[in-house]
């Protein structure tokens, strides 16, 4: 049974118009269009091929049953201005692969289950971070591992192999489950923010669609907050005096020097003509890079999970066939951790049962 809604899935994956489809599988753009749209009752068995080839996806895939895909009405992107229709589509068509992901191991593994507050009705930002903080039991102290942290609340988190900066981050809810997908392409202070940004939302604006400039300013006062307590930030830099400062003092919440510097001016610790100051000299210095960035964060679960099907000698190319992926859209949404696994192995996908807390 062809299943003409993966073929858009995978076409958008790809970033391909359905004219630059077409004319990769050697068939006219307007039988492609009929195809997608489920008119064509019979899609011949080489037409498939040639589509699957031309896609470098397996055969199977396009047999599969429906996938939920998020929609641009039900994902919070972190970022619109600067993203094409043709990176935002692939980036949404990567969230529904990532579904398939979550319910293959789901199936096997007791994932963490979702614990997570509800601040839609009148909370403020800096409300809903501290509420959280005190919820989750953090207090004022820095977060570690923002990845490990959201795992551990049940959230889903997933890499967006995405060779660009316009697509930051996007979050959505499927089923009451959250997810957040992060750009691997951004510096780990970048991507941490990016995480918390996305959790403002899930916070803040629950299951509702994006509310433009107003959703996207509260949603990064909330992960400002949630990063940099106000205690904290006050006890550890009572007075500025040098961007060097900055640059050491940023280390210990994880943040970018641009993110603490605009913090502090938030607290009242750097008046308007400092924070403009800073701002200028932080971009003639370091433009677009980070100093003394941080190690990239990876998944925690997936880590555990490949680690145990790899002690059952299942290999990720297994997983990857079992699922009908590509190998590398497996290893784009797992942090790359799948690279790390055995290519060789004969037993078959089991079901291991592993809380993964």
């Amino acid at each position: 049974m062809f299943n003409p809604s993966r073929l858009t899935i995978a076409r958008k994956r790809r970033r391909l118009t359905g004219r630059e489809l077409a004319g990769f599988a050697g068939i006219t753009p307007e039988h492609l269009s009929r195809i997608e749209k489920g008119k064509v009752d019979n899609v011949e068995d080489a037409t498939i091929k040639a589509l699957a080839k031309a896609l470098n996806y397996p055969v199977a895939f396009f047999a599969g049953d429906d996938i939920d895909i998020p929609t641009k009405d039900t994902a919070a992107f972190r970022s619109l201005s600067a993203m094409s229709a043709k990176e935002r589509e692939a980036a949404l068509s990567a969230g529904s692969l990532a579904h398939l992901l979550a319910d293959w191991a789901s199936e096997r593994f007791n994932l963490p289950e979702l614990d997570l507050i509800d601040a839609r009705h009148g909370m403020s930002p800096e409300a809903a971070a501290k509420a959280l903080r005190s919820y989750w039991g953090l207090g004022e102290r820095p977060v570690s591992n923002v990845v490990k942290l959201l795992e551990s609340k049940g959230i889903r988190v997933f890499s967006l192999a995405e060779d660009t900066k316009n697509v930051d981050a996007f979050s959505c809810w499927r089923n009451g489950v959250p997810y957040i997908f992060l750009n691997t392409f951004k510096t780990s202070e970048r991507s941490r923010f990016d995480a918390m940004h996305e959790l403002g939302h899930l916070v803040l604006h629950r299951h509702g669609k994006p509310q433009g400039r107003q959703a996207e300013s509260e949603a990064d006062s909330f992960a400002s907050h949630f990063l940099m307590p106000s205690m904290d930030v006050v006890a550890n830099i009572p007075f500025v005096t040098s961007l060097k400062q900055l640059v050491q003092a940023k280390k210990r919440w994880g943040v970018s020097v641009a993110a603490l510097a605009y913090r502090l001016h938030k607290a009242g610790k750097l008046s308007d003509w400092q924070y403009r100051n800073f701002c200028m000299l932080i971009n003639k210095q370091f433009g677009r890079s980070e100093p003394d960035g941080l190690p990239r964060e990876r998944s925690i679960v997936w880590e555990k999970i490949f680690r145990e099907l790899w002690k059952e000698r299942t290999t990720r190319e297994q997983v990857a066939e079992e699922l009908c992926l590509p190998l590398e859209e497996v290893d784009g949404l797992v942090f790359n951790l799948a690279e790390a696994s055995p290519s060789t192995g004969t037993r078959p996908v089991g079901t291991p049962q592993l809380r993964l807390a």
